[in-house]
């Protein structure tokens, strides 16, 4: 798996995952994102587009960026067309616990909303 970093005008830090989110991808998802807490970064949108596959191991680092997010009361929108993983978070009923976006466009409005 390959992570790309953007940060925007309003602090938001953009990753970009592409390839496969399989043990090994959600091992490094997670240390980056521990790294990026650790620096004081609260805001996050995550873009699987690109992302061609997901296991249970790539549901459960989402699971954890997403609660870990929650008790420090930031931010995280996902950027999910339609695919193989908004299949794979409707199969786990889990596209109502996360905050979906199928685009930047719409993740910058649903962040703006607090929604």
């Amino acid at each position: 798996m390959e992570i790309e970093i953007r940060k925007n005008d309003a602090d938001i830090h953009l990753l970009e995952l592409s390839g496969a989110l399989d043990l090994y991808g959600a091992e490094q998802l997670k240390q980056l994102f521990m790294r990026m807490i650790e620096n004081k970064v609260e805001r996050f949108f995550i873009s699987l587009r690109e992302v061609d596959f997901i296991n249970s191991s790539g549901i459960g680092a989402l699971i954890f960026i997403s609660s870990t997010l929650k008790k420090l009361n930031g931010s995280l929108v996902f950027i999910v067309p339609e695919g193989p993983v908004l299949n794979a978070l409707e199969i786990t009923r889990l596209k109502s616990y996360f905050t979906i976006a199928p685009s930047l466009k719409e993740a910058l409005k649903r962040e703006g909303n607090g929604d």
